[in-house]
């Protein structure tokens, strides 16, 4: 929630302690409904990584360029908050994936869905992080993007490509998405928010911990 500063002038004075106090309260009852879950966003360079984090923290979509570390953002989607952590997806920067994995409620891996010839490379990075011990618990959203481009590979087309359905014992979905249009992500995250909530509420853990970065 984003909050601006006010000025007041003589003829407006400022609002009184009981006011500011009021105001605390209202904000800490609202605070205290919210959930806070811990999400990574995975994949490989000019997936649309950034681009999705941006359109979903933002809702407009901003000017990127490769990621080269990571970003890290708060999205809140209705009564749940995200603090998603957009790691680059260089192959040279891969190996510090790891780092990033502890206390991890949720995997967001993204796809170029017309990147037909580099799906092994996606499956395979997939396949090391979700086999990773710290995220043994953490549930998976795939977002199969550029959906909109001529020759892209159908949801169907990236599942298989990864191997999701050869997953045991994981707790998974996969959404065809739009980045520059925002067309699927807030379905996604509607999963997301709603799927977390249901393993919170009934004492199922959604992260391992780790080592902080």
């Amino acid at each position: 929630m984003n909050h601006s500063i006010e000025s007041y002038s003589l003829h407006h004075p400022p609002p009184s302690s009981a006011f500011f106090f009021n105001q605390w309260l209202s904000e800490s009852v609202t605070n205290s409904v919210l959930t806070f879950f811990k999400v990574v966003m995975l994949g490989l360079d000019a997936a649309g990584k950034t681009t999705i984090l941006y359109r979903l923290h933002m809702g407009e979509v901003l000017s990127t360029v490769p990621t080269v570390g990571f970003n890290v953002e708060k999205v809140q989607y209705k009564n749940v908050v995200f603090t998603v952590w957009d790691v680059g997806g260089q192959e040279k920067l891969r190996s510090l994936w790891k780092m990033y994995l502890s206390n991890s409620d949720a995997l967001i891996y993204v796809v170029d869905s017309l990147d037909r010839e580099r799906i092994r490379d996606a499956r395979q990075e997939f396949q090391t992080i979700i086999k990773d011990p710290l995220m043994a618990n953490s549930i998976i959203l795939v977002f199969a993007n550029k959906q909109d481009l001529r020759g892209a590979m159908s949801t169907d087309e990236v599942s298989e490509g990864l191997g999701l359905h050869d997953l045991r014992n994981r707790i998974w979905h996969i959404q065809g998405t739009c980045a520059l249009r925002g067309e699927g992500l807030y379905d996604g995250l509607d999963w997301l928010a709603s799927t977390l909530k249901q393993l919170q509420e009934s004492g199922h853990a959604t992260s391992v911990a780790g080592p902080s970065i």
